[in-house]
């Protein structure tokens, strides 16, 4: 733990989400805090997040939806520090951002709908509670005490900080364009810590050659499954064709499996599930394509008929056993074809990171290393889309600058 008669402040690595928020609590015990971060400005994923309006938190939390490596009981502890219902209490009342619930995607928005009021206020708080912030601040070493000596951080021109106790929320390494480059997961194994391996998550999926590309900016509603490592992973929500392939929540929220264990994708495109589609090929009078034209918009009901070698201008009436369950098949449970993904550079959070059995689950201190700390996406969970992975992050911001500056 930090040593409270220090006059030696306490160094926090970043000032994203998790940073700023550990800044803000390890101030509030009264403990100088000095916050390094290596842009010009910090927060960059949040002023990028939810196309500059900022999902700041889910409506509700399904601990089950989280993705690690680690323990889930030690992730829903970890969860469990800072509920859903005082962190938004957080944002609007000692943080100044009123929240707005989008009914149809329950996403807790800004009522500003402003990405950079959240991290302009998020920064002002620091500022008020006393945190001393360095910009353009590249720490390139972390050595812990030896002999009684405090911890010592150097920076990329040669000067060395010396604090009682550091906090590494330096992030992962998605999204390299706002600042995450992996510095802090090489600091941390360098230390000795176990980083479970890293896989970009919830990122875009590609298909080469781009044999849908004439459907680019197409949307729907759909159904996508996969087997899973463990249990049949099964997400509901947008998907958009687009020139290189697919993205979407639902798509974002299943491409681990594809990137890290090359799962097959199925795909549901309507509400209406195989025994539905069935039905309606064998009771419905008309042809084929002026049933699927009802359902789906146009090109894609072509593409689908292209891909189950069905004539979308044959009769219903006349259409064969296999020629029904191949339409079936290609409506209700068709195989995605994909063979890439965007990777790191387009990934809204990394996957793996720090092993969570190496951190307290109540402070994320160190085991290995008192008066160390580590929050937010380097540590190795995720969320699906909504709000998730920005609640994992004020939780584990919070968490560990409670630790640190108790």
């Amino acid at each position: 733990m930090a040593h409270r008669g220090s006059d030696l402040p306490i160094l926090i690595l970043g000032a994203g989400a998790a940073g700023l928020l550990a800044a803000i609590f390890a101030a509030g015990r009264g403990r100088r805090v000095l916050l390094l971060e290596r842009t010009r400005d910090g927060g960059r994923k949040i002023l990028v997040s939810g196309g500059g309006r900022c999902n700041i938190l889910p409506s509700a939390v399904d601990a089950g939806r989280f993705v690690t490596d680690s323990s889930p009981n030690t992730l829903r502890k970890i969860l469990s520090s800072w509920p859903l219902d005082e962190q938004r209490r957080f944002f609007e009342e000692e943080a100044g951002i009123p929240l707005a619930l989008e009914p149809e995607t329950g996403k807790l928005f800004p009522v500003s709908n402003s990405a950079r009021q959240v991290r302009d206020n998020l920064l002002a708080l620091a500022r008020r509670r006393g945190v001393e912030v360095r910009f353009e601040a590249l720490v390139t070493g972390l050595e812990p005490p030896t002999g009684g000596e405090p911890w010592k951080v150097t920076l990329a021109e040669g000067a060395a900080i010396l604090a009682s106790a550091v906090i590494v929320a330096t992030g992962g390494l998605s999204l390299p364009g706002t600042g995450s480059d992996g510095t802090g997961l090489g600091i941390v194994r360098r230390l000795g810590h176990t980083i479970h391996e890293t896989y970009p998550a919830l990122t875009p999926l590609t298909l080469d050659p781009p044999r849908y590309a004439p459907l680019a900016g197409i949307s729907r509603t759909v159904t996508l499954r996969a087997p899973g490592p463990k249990r049949p992973f099964t997400t509901q929500g947008g998907f958009l064709f687009t020139h290189r392939g697919y993205s979407g929540p639902a798509v974002l929220d299943i491409s681990h499996l594809a990137v890290r264990s090359r799962q097959p994708i199925h795909v549901q495109w309507t509400e209406l599930d195989a025994g539905a589609w069935d039905r309606l090929l064998r009771e419905t009078p008309g042809t084929v394509f002026s049933l699927l034209r009802r359902h789906l918009p146009d090109r894609l009901a072509e593409a689908l008929l292209q891909d189950a070698g069905v004539e979308g201008d044959r009769s219903l009436a006349q259409l064969r056993r296999d020629d029904r369950r191949r339409l079936v098949e290609a409506l209700a449970d068709h195989p995605l074809p994909w063979t890439g993904d965007e990777g790191y550079r387009k990934a809204e959070v990394t996957g793996g990171g720090v092993a969570l059995s190496e951190v307290d689950p109540r402070t994320l201190e160190s085991r290995l290393h008192p008066g160390l700390f580590l929050c937010g996406e380097i540590l190795d969970a995720f969320g699906p889309i909504g709000g998730y992975n920005f609640l994992w992050a004020w939780a584990t911001g919070r968490a560990a600058g409670l630790g640190a500056g108790s």
